[in-house]
């Protein structure tokens, strides 16, 4: 009895070190630019874009309907997306807010 409570404990610490940690490390941070639908591209990432004074960011979102704010100067909170920019495209954003 006491082996089988031993083996039981032993794989639950193993498995609770092994754990992926899924912690967003993303900095969260705001852009201000002129917000468009974003329309055929090379690069083929993302569904709307950002025209800062600086930079030009391709944009999604899964909580705001960015289509709102088509042709309109916003300031939006987003976070950038790992691996971007491919292809020589604009940095990819996930919009978090919109101001």
């Amino acid at each position: 009895m006491k082996t089988l409570v031993y083996t039981v404990l032993a794989l639950c610490l193993l498995t609770c070190s092994t754990q992926k940690k899924d912690f967003n490390t993303s900095p969260m941070l705001e852009y201000t630019g002129l917000l468009q639908a974003q329309g055929i591209t090379s690069y083929q990432y993302g569904t709307h874009t950002l025209q800062t004074e600086d930079a030009l960011y391709a944009l999604k979102s899964e909580r705001v309907d960015l289509d709102e704010y088509i042709g309109k100067t916003i300031t939006l909170t987003a976070e950038p997306i790992e691996g971007y920019p491919v292809d020589g495209g604009p940095t990819y954003l996930n919009v978090i807010g919109v101001k």
